[in-house]
């Protein structure tokens, strides 16, 4: 099967650019510092040293002494392990916001927001389409997550979850049933859902309706892409099978904007 990143920058008939300023667009350095550390034989493409006047393509690696880096065209899709207490927001005014804290090269932002006190698996990327066709509602995608509560789980409140719990905020203007989801008890004061729907603070919204409290909130999945054993804060890029797979999981799905929120 012919891969899918570079069928996408096929798609985008993306062209070369110069060594020098894809090394400046990734933030690494200037360009007259990047042809500075070309001709000290520190630079190398798909790990063959490269020379001054040298292109690159956003598929090829880039290496900077032992860095590998991106260029800004590159497409860039990222798994993070969001920490609770990191606000996802782009305004960087907001202490604590998650652009500050990935403090990645390239411009990115997340798919589907996490809110602060929640923690656990964000993707975040460049690609507006895969952001849009993730996020849509409509396309009914899976986010999985590990949750525990202040109280002892009982079959009651797993059967009411999952056949839909009607939540309301009349400042946020939410008045909603939820949609029908899959929940299980993993312990005493735990469970595992998976949703279909991002509506504002959902699972906290819907325990609370039910009488609980939310004291631990983990997203472990989202579509294809799970969390594993990425570490609290760490992040890491996708592989070209999760990427692949995802591709194939977001065929049919429509890329209209439909919002980030969870």
């Amino acid at each position: 099967m012919k891969n899918r990143i570079e069928e996408e920058y096929n798609r985008r008939e993306v062209k070369p650019i110069r060594l020098n300023k894809y090394i400046s667009d990734a933030g690494i350095c200037s360009r007259r510092e990047a042809d500075r550390l070309i001709e000290a034989g520190k630079v190398k493409i798909d790990g063959v040293t490269a020379s001054c006047g040298m292109k690159v393509l956003p598929n090829q690696t880039v290496t900077v002494g032992k860095k590998e880096i991106r260029g800004k065209n590159a497409m860039v899709v990222l798994a993070v392990n969001k920490p609770a207490g990191v606000v996802c927001t782009e305004d960087m005014r907001t202490k604590n916001n998650i652009i500050r804290f990935l403090d990645y090269p390239v411009r990115v932002t997340y798919v589907g927001r996490l809110d602060k006190d929640s923690e656990g698996l964000l993707l975040m990327t460049n690609n507006g389409d895969i952001i849009n066709k993730m996020m849509r509602a409509g396309n009914r995608h899976e986010k999985e997550y590990k949750v525990t509560v202040n109280k002892p789980v009982t079959d009651e409140f797993v059967e009411q979850m999952a056949a839909g719990v009607h939540i309301q905020d009349k400042e946020k203007g939410l008045d909603a049933v939820t949609r029908p989801c899959t929940v299980e008890k993993i312990g005493k004061y735990k469970f595992r859902i998976v949703l279909t729907q991002g509506l504002n603070r959902q699972i906290r919204r819907m325990s609370e309706a039910l009488g609980y409290k939310v004291t631990e909130l983990v997203r472990v999945r989202i579509m294809n892409i799970e969390l594993g054993n990425l570490k609290r804060g760490e992040y890491r890029s996708l592989t070209d099978e999760e990427l692949n797979e995802l591709y194939e999981e977001l065929k049919g799905s429509e890329n209209a904007p439909g919002g980030r929120g969870r």
